[in-house]
């Protein structure tokens, strides 16, 4: 008895009570930390998306997060250490519905996720198209006395934009950012980019724009230019 006392109990007695005093302490710390709850707003990442399809939704929504744990965690917690993720493998053109919940949510261990607002979202997908369409000048100013616009260049006359199909389709042309010609009498020469109002809808390749202005003799008092030719 005396051997497996000394052996089993004495032996190394100062490290056994160290780690006995650690472990009680530890406890202690958990046991003290009251349990506290926080609701986040936190974006939904979409991933896997298929090569050949586009969101043809206007925006996707965030979701709103209630997550609960430790006070300590809580306190520490970062708007970028939480996200919804879904995931898009095999997806189809059209309307689709996803479930948003605890599975989807990444967040800090220690943590769980007690409710999730909205638990679905509903997005719209639609098959890549890329075309070119003609670029129109946008010009502005008062023309000088007795002159009016003879001609306008455009170089590139087209450019390519790509996004969501139905969208793309509906793009009649690009518009360039406006250039003035108030008091121009002769050639004037400007460079400027051109765009699309509709957000889903990108320029392939957004170089500047050249727009080259002549200006000739008319008939009539001097007046504005129109917004756009």
């Amino acid at each position: 008895m005396n051997s497996f006392f000394q052996r089993y109990v004495v032996h190394n007695w100062v490290l056994k009570l160290a780690s006995l005093g650690l472990a009680v302490g530890l406890w202690l710390a958990v046991a003290r930390d009251p349990v506290a709850e926080v609701a986040i707003e936190v974006p939904i990442e979409l991933h896997n998306i298929p090569a050949n399809l586009e969101l043809s939704s206007d925006n996707v929504p965030q979701a709103q997060i209630r997550l609960r744990g430790p006070q300590r965690v809580v306190h520490r917690l970062r708007a970028i250490d939480v996200y919804a993720e879904i995931s898009l493998d095999s997806l189809r053109p059209g309307p689709r519905t996803f479930d948003l919940t605890s599975r989807q949510i990444h967040h800090p261990s220690e943590l769980e996720v007690v409710q999730v607002i909205p638990n679905q979202v509903h997005l719209n997908f639609d098959t890549r198209l890329t075309r070119s369409v003609p670029v129109h000048p946008r010009v502005t100013g008062t023309f000088a006395e007795g002159y009016q616009i003879g001609q306008i260049s455009v170089d590139p006359s087209e450019i390519a934009v790509s996004g969501p199909k139905q969208r793309v389709e509906a793009v009649e042309s690009a518009i360039t950012d406006p250039v003035d010609v108030t008091g121009a009498i002769t050639r004037v020469a400007f460079t400027r980019h051109a765009y699309v109002a509709d957000p889903l809808v990108q320029v392939v390749s957004p170089d500047p724009v050249h727009i080259t202005v002549m200006m000739e003799k008319g008939a009539g008092n001097s007046r504005s230019a129109p917004a756009s030719q």
